[in-house]
């Protein structure tokens, strides 16, 4: 990836989180003021979990703009890990988010308040066409990066919930079902959790310096073993360094007739195929078939 496309596809995720940021926070303030006046707790409820975007948002650009920044002595790998715990600070967010709307719902179900439908479908149908839209801007780079994934969930799924609170305001208009209300914000809560579960165990798994979910170690591992002189792989670690950059440390034991000169050729192979399989940084120690390993006895 040239530098020129990566600074452009900075600038765009930037400018999508600073749409995403402006435009969910008037809509809160907006939110706030008719579900007060209105007394519907159901665009009260809508306000808080769109706070607890602009939250998420937040949370996400900051990381992504710490990632950007450039290792020091103290922090050899820059600030890239702090993709991985605002993913992870997102993940349970949307989690608290799903556990108040459910509380609320199962409250409000047995005590149902009257509502003026037209008023919650108005601001709930305003709600879909930001968060569709900020959703939108992030849709492209969603699988590239679990933060902007996080994002684009959390965006998506607020769409969803104002689609739900449109119709209810619907049925509410024609058929006075008051605790329909209640019931469709349990039915979104659910939507919600299955996809904040994945997000979660994804953040979770990297936060322990497991191997990322979308690369394969067995398979990294055949095509060094393919690679011409190698014999064999041992200490073999793959970790994600942030969201979107993995790291991979390895002892490669090369072949007898293998000559000093061919070592570097070997190792650039090697690269070159970690690459292809989503391993940005590749450190490798080569080694004879006669030596024995130094590390033998830590592992």
């Amino acid at each position: 990836m040239g530098h020129n496309h990566e600074h452009h596809h900075h600038s765009d995720m930037s400018k999508a989180f600073a749409w995403g940021i402006a435009l969910n926070s008037v809509f809160v303030v907006a939110e706030a003021i008719i579900g007060y006046l209105s007394g519907s707790l159901a665009i009260l409820a809508d306000a808080g979990h769109n706070l607890a975007d602009v939250a998420s948002l937040l949370i996400a650009f900051l990381a992504f703009r710490l990632a950007l920044a450039k290792p020091t002595s103290k922090y050899t790998y820059g600030y890239k890990k702090a993709t991985v715990l605002a993913a992870l600070a997102n993940a349970v967010i949307l989690l608290i988010a799903i556990a108040v709307i459910v509380y609320e719902a199962l409250e409000r179900i047995s005590s149902p308040v009257e509502i003026d439908g037209k008023i919650v479908m108005l601001t709930a149908g305003i709600g879909i066409l930001i968060n569709g839209f900020t959703a939108m801007l992030f849709f492209r780079n969603r699988e590239d990066d679990l933060n902007i994934k996080g994002a684009y969930l959390h965006l998506a799924a607020d769409a969803l919930v104002s689609l739900g609170v449109v119709i209810s305001g619907a049925v509410i208009l024609f058929a006075s079902l008051y605790w329909l209300d209640s019931a469709i914000s349990i039915i979104i809560a659910i939507v919600i959790f299955a996809s904040t579960w994945a997000l979660l165990k994804q953040t979770l798994r990297i936060s322990l310096d497991g191997v990322p979910h979308n690369i394969n170690a067995e398979e990294i591992t055949k095509e060094i073993e393919r690679s011409h002189g190698v014999k064999s792989v041992h200490h073999l670690h793959i970790w994600a360094l942030s969201t979107t950059q993995n790291a991979l440390t390895a002892h490669i034991v090369l072949s007898e007739e293998i000559q000093l000169k061919d070592v570097s050729k070997i190792k650039e192979e090697i690269r070159h195929k970690a690459e292809h399989l989503g391993i940005q940084h590749c450190t490798l120690e080569t080694e004879s078939a006669g030596d024995k390993c130094e590390h033998d006895s830590h592992y």
